[in-house]
């Protein structure tokens, strides 16, 4: 199909993908929980136009050039765990009654989880080394084929990102009776976001 080898394999590593734990995930889970089916709706478009961004940056070669410039890649690498950790940190320090870390409204969900998303150099790296596995040998791989690669990524992860937002607007809506516990998630939530922040740079 379009040039793609065993397309449902392609499919199911892109699914998986999307279930490992990441800034991604968190944005998605912090934004429904914070905004409501409209913030989570806001940031499942933040995670969309962030990762297509990087897939064609990828196929355009710029993970080559990174990696031909040691120096511009790590500087995407602090740069990405900073805000992270920027973002963390407002969580862990906010008190009851301060205004939230993320913004109620959807289009600051959609640019915050974007952000996000973008500050994140090892999907480039992810992209430039998976598209590869699964473009057919027998094709000469075109525009289409990468099209078609990019379509399909970008259906999964709204699919994905409506089951989560479901979810996790149905478990908040019962946590929204018990203050604490919402607090205390947001906190947790601070501390994952500087934890991916320090993984960013430390896994080089």
């Amino acid at each position: 199909m379009f040039g793609i080898a065993d397309y449902g394999a392609f499919c199911a590593a892109i699914i998986l993908f999307l279930l490992i734990p990441g800034p991604g995930n968190l944005a998605l889970i912090t934004s429904t929980a914070k905004g409501g089916l409209a913030g989570g709706f806001g940031a499942t478009l933040g995670v969309i136009a962030g990762d297509q961004v990087l897939l064609w940056l990828a196929v355009a070669g710029v993970a080559a050039l990174l990696a031909a410039y040691p120096a511009a890649f790590a500087l995407v690498q602090w740069l990405g765990a900073a805000y992270l950790a920027w973002l963390g940190m407002r969580m862990l320090l906010a008190k009851p009654g301060d205004a939230p870390v993320l913004k109620m409204a959807p289009h600051h969900f959609f640019r915050q989880t974007l952000v996000i998303t973008l500050f994140n150099p090892k999907a480039i790296v992810f992209y430039m080394a998976f598209f590869p596995l699964f473009v057919d040998p027998a094709r000469h791989p075109s525009l289409a084929t990468f099209g078609a690669m990019a379509l399909t990524i970008a259906l999964l992860t709204a699919a994905y990102g409506l089951v989560m937002v479901l979810i996790t607007h149905y478990l908040a809506e019962h946590m929204r009776a018990r203050p604490l516990i919402g607090r205390g998630l947001e906190k947790l939530a601070g501390v994952f976001l500087i934890g991916f922040g320090i993984r960013l740079v430390l896994s080089k």
